[in-house]
């Protein structure tokens, strides 16, 4: 790979991005209402940062290009987005704000959001399985990660912990490695993938992904409870208010960022060997620090 597709700018990533989400709900000929509510759904804003660190660490694998990498980045913002809609409703978290307007279910109505979600999950596979580059593997990736993100949720919403997890400790990161850190996990996997990775580099940005994956959950764990609904784009304290396990409710705020400082020299160490992974740095850092 040159150092010019290493160097690739983070606004030249966001806006093929969102060209290559849009593209690909208006190319399916869907029922417009529904391609509407898609649309609503995953292009309303937020930070990206599956589809981006789904392109930044196929750029680091050195054998990847932005457009070959664009499948995989935009198969796992569908899973995401679809993730959102169904969480947003009132038989789960019963959200009425999502980045900062309306969520789905509430500028359309319950059947269609759920539909929308449904239609977000099912064409993400087939926006998976149009990668140059290891279609299968990524398409693989994609279902596994929103089937373990499911689980997750599972675990968050209705509990039915396995036996033999019984502090809360252990179940909040149970919660987190699925809920939030698979499709982190996964979008770092197939970034790899599709970007030509040798196993050693998938392997290493396997766990990458896992490090970030957490953190990310941490600090948005810390940012529910400090924030305003404003700064956040959605309802703020409602993770405290429904009696969820949070890394402040079990561990307090100190020792919760003292994790989140742990878990971001171990992404930045998995990183040591990759000659090309300095925008993944800068973008682990900024990962700490976001207040929203």
């Amino acid at each position: 790979m040159s150092t010019v597709a290493a160097n690739i700018q983070d606004a030249a990533i966001l806006q093929a991005v969102e060209d290559a989400l849009a593209a690909a709900i208006d190319r399916r000929g869907l029922a417009p209402r529904l391609a509407e509510a898609m649309r609503y759904a995953s292009l309303g804003g937020g930070k990206r940062v599956r589809p981006v660190l789904a392109i930044r660490c196929g750029l680091a694998c050195g054998e990847g290009s932005l457009e070959a990498l664009l499948p995989a980045a935009v198969a796992f913002e569908f899973i995401h987005a679809f993730s959102l809609v169904h969480d947003d409703l009132p038989s789960l978290d019963n959200d009425d704000l999502r980045r900062g307007r309306p969520t789905t279910h509430r500028a359309f109505g319950e059947a269609l959001a759920i539909l929308a979600g449904d239609g977000l999950q099912s064409l993400a596979l087939e926006v998976a399985l149009s990668s140059p580059r290891h279609p299968d593997r990524v398409a693989h990736e994609v279902a596994s990660a929103c089937t373990d993100m499911i689980s997750g949720q599972v675990y968050d919403t209705l509990g039915g912990f396995p036996a033999d997890t019984v502090a809360d400790a252990d179940r909040l990161r149970l919660i987190h490695r699925n809920k939030t850190g698979a499709l982190i996990r996964g979008a770092c996997r197939s970034g790899a993938i599709a970007g030509g990775g040798s196993t050693a580099t998938v392997d290493r940005l396997t766990r990458f992904g896992e490090a970030i994956g957490l953190m990310f959950q941490v600090v948005d764990d810390i940012l529910d409870e400090t924030q305003t609904s404003a700064t956040l784009g959605k309802s703020a304290g409602k993770d405290k208010a429904q009696g969820k396990m949070t890394y402040p409710a079990v561990h307090g705020l100190d020792r919760s960022r003292r994790v989140i400082e742990s878990l971001h020299q171990e992404a930045l160490g998995c990183l040591r060997e990759l000659p090309a992974a300095d925008p993944l740095r800068s973008m682990v850092d900024s990962l700490v620090t976001r207040t929203s």
